[in-house]
């Protein structure tokens, strides 16, 4: 990675280890995110911890995810959020005020810095220049306490960028490109890293849609270089003090070069229910729709948000969809409704959401049973959006735009020629929905609110190197945390009462897994390639510990996952030869055995020994044999 972006900026912050891919580096962090989702539980982690106010340059809490207030719940969970921020010195996003990513984008991010955030989604912030990382709440809660950030050093991909994207043609057409080629687990140990005359050409926010999804592809993170586009972005949000340049060398070196021509991009789709099951537009048309969202942290900026509202200006959706729009910040909105892109959408028959996650989260908008839903966002993962048989694609605005018109799939090339979309001169800057931190003097009079449906963090035990056990579920490839632990408008309120949201635990892959794991006293637990893609929702590896689960044992995990089951205190481990996955079946009764420094271990079913791999590093091995991350910190 000599050379590289990653490299100089991983230098920088380099706390201990090597800039060897494949070797364990411990970074320090410059910010932190959360959203309300995860968040709850990194403060109750926080707390656990015991170490007083945040040690960060910035650490933001934002609201952004539960926002539907059925119930007293999420109401509750915000409140609780709030004291926390109030208590501990964290910077307050308030419910209305946006997206995490999009609010983080506009207000806080600065190039060069790292950030690390409790959502799959936060190296969206490398489209401004900084090194973002994905991860779970616990290793949140120990950067806010100035604790280091520990991976794996990873390998750098470069992707080449060169020419321009042509008229309809769009920035989430190039991740999609990008995610066609390398697939939902081919970026694992990885970050992207643009360059190119072609990144030139591209504005902030389109870059921000390429580096958001570049958590789909498993990466580590994406990252674009600061240049003049970049200090543009920042002076049009009053933040030119914090514009630095920042580039490769002309003669780095990366592990391996992906070239891609914008010129040559078509209008692209994700078809049900993968984000690399990418077709050609042209190939789905006349596919009937049913309903059409415009948002999310992918698609939710103020072009995307103006785009959209002028292909429908003068129009009206087809009789049959359903379009909603969800600005990424108030900023977008407020900009919009200024500008009168709001009005067109209206007009037009849009429903215009709040500056919330909303449908991408599954938290309201679910489709019509077997319907089939164009969506703006990152996930079509199978249940996600609340409705079990919808069929989602992922497209840009400009093709979910056109098509809510026609009301089918339509390639926005056969549309007629693209309107242009005047970028606005300024904008309103208007940050009284961020609540700033207290001053330490005003910080200690603060008590921290709970709710009755707050409950402690459940904890680990430590590792049994010798365990008789049982298989208590087996799943295949590619599973996910959705698959794992659902969201939704009926189960996310629950996120801070483990107890009660293990009920929901597999629930779309075995309805019987909760009560089994109950029944059986805990077990085992067998997966395929890539277990645990998607969101870094550490409730994934909280709720299966709750219920008793020992050890997953899969043929490979996703990153994040792996770090949460490991803080968690379950054990990871992987098969020697992916064959033997198949010498496995629910129900089998088995004993786990670890060698003594935890170096390799061996399943026992029947007669067969599976020699298994753990890949600890030292301190795994003491995390997991503490019984935790909590514990191993004295956190509890």
């Amino acid at each position: 990675m000599r050379g590289t972006l990653t490299e100089k900026i991983l230098k920088k912050h380099l706390v201990s280890g090597e800039l060897v891919p494949g070797s364990e580096i411990a970074l320090r962090m410059d910010q932190t995110l959360t959203q309300d989702a995860t968040g709850t539980m990194a403060y109750l982690e926080y707390e656990a911890m015991g170490t007083g106010r945040v040690k960060t340059e910035l650490s933001v809490a934002y609201v952004d995810h539960n926002t539907l207030q059925s119930g007293f719940e999420n109401a509750d969970d915000h409140r609780y959020i709030q004291s926390c921020a109030a208590r501990y010195g964290l910077y307050y996003s308030r419910p209305g005020n946006g997206i995490c990513h999009q609010v983080h984008l506009e207000r806080f991010g600065i190039p060069g810095k790292t950030l690390i955030g409790s959502d799959s989604h936060t190296p969206t912030a490398g489209g401004i220049g900084m090194l973002a990382f994905g991860a779970g709440g616990l290793d949140v809660a120990v950067a806010m306490g100035g604790g280091e950030y520990r991976i794996t050093c990873p390998k750098v991909t470069g992707v080449r960028l060169s020419g321009r994207l042509p008229d309809w043609v769009s920035a989430k057409d190039v991740i999609l490109y990008l995610l066609s080629v390398e697939t939902v687990k081919g970026g694992v140990g990885r970050v992207y890293e643009y360059f190119g005359d072609g990144v030139s050409a591209l504005t902030v926010p389109e870059r921000a849609t390429i580096t958001n999804m570049g958590a789909e592809l498993g990466a580590t993170s994406s990252i674009f270089p600061s240049d003049a586009v970049t200090a543009e972005f920042l002076a049009f949000q009053q933040r030119p003090e914090a514009f630095t340049p920042l580039s490769a060398d002309s003669d780095a070196c990366y592990d391996r070069i992906i070239d891609i021509d914008l010129s040559s991009l078509t209008c692209l789709a994700a078809c049900p229910h993968s984000p690399d099951a990418v077709k050609p537009v042209s190939e789905l048309k006349g596919i009937k729709v049913d309903q059409v969202c415009i948002g999310s942290c992918t698609n939710s900026s103020l072009f995307d948000i103006s785009l959209a509202a002028e292909i429908l200006s003068g129009r009206t959706i087809a009789d049959n969809v359903s379009l909603t729009v969800s600005p990424g910040s108030r900023q977008v909105l407020v900009a919009a409704a200024k500008s009168g892109a709001l009005g067109k959408l209206i007009s037009a028959g849009a429903r215009v959401l709040e500056s919330a996650c909303g449908p991408c989260i599954g938290m309201g908008q679910s489709p019509c049973s077997g319907g089939v839903s164009l969506r703006t966002f990152n996930r079509n993962f199978r249940g996600r959006s609340g409705t079990a048989d919808a069929q989602v694609y992922l497209v840009s605005p400009a093709v979910a735009a056109v098509s809510a018109i026609t009301g089918y799939i339509t390639d926005p090339a056969s549309f007629g020629k693209m309107p242009r979309v005047a970028p606005a001169e300024s904008i309103e800057i208007n940050d009284n929905m961020i609540i700033p931190p207290l001053s330490p003097e005003e910080a200690e009079r603060v008590t921290v609110v709970r709710g009755p449906n707050i409950f402690p963090v459940p904890t680990g035990k430590p590792l049994e190197t010798v365990s008789d056990t049982q298989c208590i579920l087996k799943v295949g490839d590619n599973i996910t945390t959705d698959h794992i632990m659902p969201a939704g408008a009926k189960i996310l309120p629950y996120r801070s009462n483990i107890p009660y949201l293990s009920r929901f635990c597999f629930a779309a892959v075995d309805p019987d897994f909760a009560a089994r794991a109950v029944e059986k006293g805990g077990g085992i637990i067998v997966g395929g390639v890539n277990y645990g893609q998607g969101s870094s929702r550490e409730h994934a590896a909280l709720v299966p510990l709750y219920l008793g689960v020992k050890a997953v044992v899969a043929v490979s995990f996703a990153r994040i996952h792996l770090a949460n089951l490991i803080n968690a205190g379950i054990a990871p481990l992987t098969f020697a030869d992916p064959a033997d996955y198949d010498s496995v079946s629910l129900g089998d009764a088995c004993r786990l055995s670890f060698a003594e420094d935890l170096s390799s271990a061996v399943l026992t079913v029947g007669e067969k020994e599976i020699t298994l791999v753990t890949g600890y590093t030292d301190r795994q091995k003491k995390i997991l044999l503490a019984g935790g991350l909590l514990a191993f910190t004295g956190g509890r």
